[in-house]
């Protein structure tokens, strides 16, 4: 079988792959990431993986099987993707803070097998943070690529107070998940197949 094309450039994806013992080559898929008017949400990754699987898988035309992975944070039925600026990622702390939110993630392999997906949620509460510890967050380079303003394998896993959930997912790969649809696929892992 061709190697496993990753369709992300995300450090994150990489290294959690990685840790799975996968042998992948990373094609990042480049792809208009806009919300659609009316779009909830879990559809919203879904579709992003999906269509980062489908235009990397059509892109190389080697048959290899493409992973492909989205990942958003969800509030009040909101997408909180990576902050532009300095004020939106402000704005995005004093949402998230002494509040419980969403990370949702959408995995989709594409193989000669066809197309399957999933899809994993994520509860994380924030402790409350005055505007001091934003702002000396902020003042940091973690917030700035990171969806909801904020990386929970870092600095900014000082700011959560709980978790209920896959905390990979948080990072950006579902691994118990993703080790799941691979094995299914005949995709070799460091543990080998997954059962169930």
């Amino acid at each position: 079988m061709p190697t496993l094309v990753l369709a992300s450039a995300s450090p994150r994806r990489h290294e959690l792959l990685t840790r799975l013992g996968v042998h992948f080559v990373v094609d990042a898929a480049d792809i208009d990431e806009s919300v659609r008017p009316g779009e909830t949400p879990r559809d919203y990754v879904v579709r992003m993986a999906r269509e980062k699987a489908g235009t990397v898988r059509a892109r190389r035309g080697d048959g290899a099987p493409v992973l492909a992975a989205d990942t958003t944070v969800v509030i009040d039925d909101d997408i909180l993707g990576k902050p532009a600026e300095h004020f939106a990622g402000l704005a995005m702390l004093a949402r998230l803070s002494g509040r419980t939110h969403s990370v949702i993630t959408a995995v989709c392999l594409q193989s000669g097998d066809g197309v399957a997906a999933i899809e994993v949620e994520t509860r994380v509460t924030f402790l409350t943070l005055d505007r001091e510890v934003c702002e000396r967050y902020l003042a940091t380079p973690e917030p700035w690529d990171k969806a909801g303003g904020y990386a929970i394998q870092g600095l900014g896993g000082a700011l959560v107070s709980a978790i209920e959930g896959s905390y990979s997912n948080v990072v950006g790969l579902p691994l118990a998940e993703t080790w799941q649809l691979l094995g299914a696929r005949g995709i070799a892992t460091a543990l080998g197949p997954a059962d169930g």
